[in-house]
């Protein structure tokens, strides 16, 4: 029992040959902007980007993940499929499938996308539409205005107008009826 010259029995696998923990399929490289690199002017490409640097531009990576590294300083509009912040963003930001700001980020731009996080301790100034566009065929990606006049026929059938009267009629509190002495 207490034999000290027979080594133990084991029954688990070295280590090294256990495999790791399952990590998300790499979709290509990934491009790094390190720390003391200072990029002005427009980005674009087919991978991902850590930016640990400057830029001042324009990030576009329609297709690919986006992360602002704790040292990163950017002054751009980023446009990816996901945006990771972990440092320092002044520009909007819009993701594809979701933005997430980390407790170390600090965003000062808006936000467009479907989902969006910020965790505890991130700094945020601007604002969120986490809407998805119903019409990418207008110019400018402009939405629908179905949801506004569906709006406008609710008041009507209430008995409140939204505009002025027909002519010829008085809506109530106008001038006439206000003039009281």
């Amino acid at each position: 029992m207490w034999k000290k010259n027979e080594p133990e029995p084991t029954t688990r696998e070295p280590i090294m040959n256990q495999p790791a923990a399952p990590r998300p399929e790499p979709r290509g490289s990934r491009a790094t902007i390190g720390s003391s690199i200072d990029i002005k002017g427009d980005l674009s490409g087919e991978e991902d980007l850590l930016v640990e640097g400057k830029v001042e531009g324009k990030i576009i990576l329609k297709k690919n993940t986006v992360t602002i590294g704790k040292s990163g300083r950017v002054k751009a509009d980023v446009h990816g499929s996901s945006i990771h912040v972990d440092g320092r963003v002044r520009g909007n930001l819009y993701g594809d499938k979701e933005i997430i700001i980390r407790a170390s980020g600090n965003v000062e731009g808006n936000l467009v996308a479907p989902r969006v996080t910020l965790e505890n301790g991130s700094q945020f100034k601007g604002s969120i539409d986490m809407e998805p566009r119903k019409d990418t065929s207008r110019p400018g990606g402009a939405r629908a205005e179905a949801p506004a006049a569906a709006v406008k026929q609710e008041t009507k059938k209430e008995g409140i107008s939204g505009g002025p009267a027909p002519a010829g009629q008085a809506q109530k509190g106008s001038q006439n009826e206000s003039r009281r002495p």
